[in-house]
């Protein structure tokens, strides 16, 4: 499949290099997500997300768990970053966003990363909650430029996102994954510390979709545009409905919705007895008929809608 991925324009024109600087500044008075905890982070200081200036890595392989657009024959390039701007208390990864397990790199380490991860015949970069070392991974995307990758990038992140910032990864960033987790304030703010979230979510997700469109296919594996993922919670507790009917209202019918049945209570869920088990199948399968009754079918497991 052939595809150039347009921050190879920015890099030739300067204006990768000129985002990078920019971006660093934010660093001294951080305002990468939402929870805009200003501190300065080149000085050693943490925020809310618990990182500093030095980027780390949890880890980083060839991944085949992916959705089947971006893992194609030889899996997409993860990397696994440590901490977490939103810190849900259920979180599948816990260890490695509230626990920061993993180990400081330096940018031109991650650009290794990706270029090793490139030589192995994955089709894309894939960075997990890159947020907070936003950054960082920009001058590791420049880095790796000047050697040779041409993987379209994907961000694969929790939706918490500051809308000023994604502006700026206009021509950086290929696909965008972003997690839709809450439909409504009381849950985000129970279970994630983020009453905002579903306001801040929409407004990044808008922009998201702004720059890339509806998500790109060719030959069987995406190359640009949007992916969302939607995590169904017990109890209806991420509110899907609202979730749903606003991808199909005021994004597109054509968003390719990944719904996952995969929640298990890990974490701090067992302090809360609506989180403490797994959903059940009907619980799952309401959700994803409300996605097909609004015509969200792209991303949709075709063996489930057979039966709905």
């Amino acid at each position: 499949m052939s595809f150039e991925p347009s921050y190879l324009h920015l890099f030739e024109s300067g204006e990768l290099r000129r985002r990078v600087d920019e971006l660093y500044s934010i660093l001294e008075s951080c305002e990468l997500c939402p929870r805009k905890c200003r501190v300065n982070r080149m000085k050693g200081e943490r925020g809310y997300c618990g990182a500093d200036a030095n980027l780390m890595v949890s880890s980083y392989f060839s991944h085949f768990g992916e959705e089947d657009v971006l893992v194609g024959r030889n899996g997409s390039g993860t990397i696994f970053l440590t901490n977490c701007n939103l810190l849900c208390v259920y979180c599948q990864n816990y260890d490695i966003s509230h626990l920061g397990v993993g180990e400081i790199v330096s940018e031109d380490r991650v650009a290794e990363m990706m270029l090793h991860l490139q030589s192995l015949g994955c089709h894309n970069i894939n960075f997990v909650t890159p947020t907070h070392y936003t950054p960082q991974l920009v001058r590791a995307i420049e880095i790796a430029v000047e050697r040779g990758l041409k993987l379209p990038i994907v961000w694969n992140c929790s939706g918490y996102e500051n809308v000023e910032l994604i502006k700026m990864l206009e021509g950086i960033v290929d696909i965008y994954m972003p997690d839709m987790k809450y439909g409504s304030s009381e849950p985000a703010k129970k279970y994630s510390n983020a009453p905002d979230y579903f306001e801040r979510c929409k407004e990044a997700v808008k922009e998201m979709h702004r720059q890339v469109g509806d998500l790109k296919v060719k030959e069987g594996i995406a190359y640009r545009g949007l992916l969302i993922r939607h995590l169904v919670l017990p109890n209806d507790l991420a509110g899907s409905e609202r979730i749903l009917k606003f991808i199909a209202q005021e994004i597109s019918k054509d968003t390719y919705v990944n719904i996952m049945a995969q929640y298990r209570p890990e974490g701090e869920a067992y302090k809360y007895e609506e989180l403490s088990r797994r959903i059940t199948r009907d619980e799952f399968m309401k959700v994803l008929e409300l996605a097909k009754d609004l015509g969200l079918t792209r991303g949709l497991d075709r063996r489930y809608l057979f039966f709905l």
